[in-house]
């Protein structure tokens, strides 16, 4: 997986289930911060581990950015929080000229309540031509308290 470390600003099988892209060869992955245990492959390659997760608390950027414009279908995006009750915020953008100008996707907050409300998939069926980058944004509490973002999984057909 080719990753870059991004400051704030504007594996093998691609899945389990049939359908998902490959995202390895595709694309480049670009977050703003990295927890060294929960690195984001583990979000965007199937089997590999629990999901990613970031180093700080506050506002964090995962975007990937394809090599070639691509057609996607299909959004998924799983989050995760067993400890903290909390709202959570994310946007969800794409882009057709390379992160020049980007066009929302879904901009949506939940709450998590644990142990009771504690998972939150999100599935979205779009028809988006010619993506040369996807952006996710998470406010991880809105609130401003310390938790820190994560995201157990993100896939793309």
């Amino acid at each position: 997986m080719r990753k870059r470390i991004i400051g704030p600003g504007p594996g093998e099988v691609a899945a389990a289930e049939p359908g998902w892209l490959d995202l390895e060869p595709l694309a480049q992955v670009e977050i703003t911060s990295e927890d060294a245990g929960y690195p984001i492959e583990a979000a965007l390659i199937p089997l590999i581990g629990p999901g990613w997760r970031a180093a700080q608390p506050g506002e964090q950027t995962i975007r990937l950015r394809f090599d070639e414009p691509l057609r996607l279908q299909h959004i998924r995006l799983v989050f995760h929080e067993g400890e903290q009750e909390r709202t959570q915020e994310f946007v969800l953008r794409w882009s057709p000229d390379g992160g020049q100008s980007y066009r929302e996707i879904v901009r949506q907050q939940y709450n998590f309540s644990p142990p009771g409300a504690a998972r939150e998939l999100e599935d979205y069926d779009v028809d988006l031509d010619g993506v040369t980058a996807l952006e996710l944004r998470i406010v991880p509490d809105i609130s401003d308290g310390s938790a820190r973002a994560s995201l157990v999984q993100l896939r793309v057909a």
